[in-house]
């Protein structure tokens, strides 16, 4: 799936090992080594056709290679022997159903068609060279990342489950919300000094603010940086709503969401994904 020993040794100075272990502390080891498998083809499907220069920036081209996979999840198709994206889906699906309910595994399903489709989103503002607004992009942004595909396995690491009702309580879904956005805002500002030579950091809040507010680049690092606090804020109050009523189940789920914001932050400043030079006088900091 990696290709050649040059992208074989990209990933070995990723160290998305460390992404799985700092995200997830307290999962056993067979679950972790499940975890890590999927944020790996996560990692691989992101390089070889969401970032790549032949799929990446065309809308058609991604949207023509997306239903082999969707019909892997559906079980609607076998993948081909010379499809290593689809191989290593199909069984990290069955990994994951020897493991989960079905409604468990029905729910990353969903989450990973989501993050799917979302990639034609991105691909056709690259396509047509544009920077979504600051709206669209906050949404977006919860999806594009792939996040809630690694949050809806939070319970099946830990060995517990998630009722229905609890997945979509509302206080669930907004501390969700606010963890994918802590998390992609953390990885916007850990990734721009990358970005912005790769794609115009389009898909990037730093530069969305810049673009649609008007702002200098440290007037925008300083706005995401404002963002950020709030929404730690916003998450500190929500919690101690759900508090009143959430059973143990729901406690481990928002525990592993703080697990997941703070993890991220050290895998991301320890891997060789995100590290590159800031343009000269810039500085950002943010909430710990």
């Amino acid at each position: 799936m990696l290709g050649d020993d040059k992208a074989v040794e990209h990933f070995r100075r990723s160290k998305i090992g460390v992404l799985a272990a700092r995200t997830n502390p307290l999962v056993p080891r067979e679950s972790l080594r499940l975890l890590n498998d999927w944020y790996n083809w996560l990692f691989a499907f992101d390089d070889a056709f969401c970032e790549g220069a032949l799929i990446g920036h065309r809308a058609s081209a991604l949207a023509h290679a997306l239903p082999p996979l969707l019909e892997i999840l559906d079980g609607r198709r076998q993948p081909a022997s010379d499809d290593p994206f689809g191989l290593t889906l199909r069984e990290l699906q069955l990994r994951i159903t020897e493991t989960a309910t079905p409604a468990q595994v029905e729910r990353w399903r969903t989450t990973v068609k989501e993050y799917l489709f979302a990639q034609i989103w991105e691909a056709a503002n690259r396509e047509v060279d544009l920077i979504p607004s600051v709206e669209d992009y906050v949404l977006m942004r919860r999806i594009t990342g792939a996040t809630y595909t690694c949050l809806a396995l939070i319970d099946v690491g830990g060995g517990y489950r998630l009722e229905a009702e609890e997945w979509h309580h509302p206080d669930v879904r907004v501390l969700s919300d606010l963890a994918c956005d802590l998390i992609g805002w953390d990885n916007d500002l850990l990734s721009y000094a990358k970005e912005r030579d790769n794609d115009k950091a389009r898909h990037n809040l730093v530069t969305v603010l810049a673009t649609h507010r008007s702002l200098s680049l440290q007037k925008a690092l300083d706005e995401v940086s404002n963002m950020h606090n709030d929404a730690v804020a916003a998450f500190i109050e929500r919690r101690a709503h759900l508090e009143r009523w959430a059973s143990l189940p729901v406690r481990r789920y928002v525990r592993g969401l703080e697990h997941w914001v703070r993890g991220h932050i050290e895998f991301s400043l320890g891997s060789a994904r995100y590290i590159h030079a800031w343009p000269t006088g810039t500085t950002w900091s943010k909430a710990g």
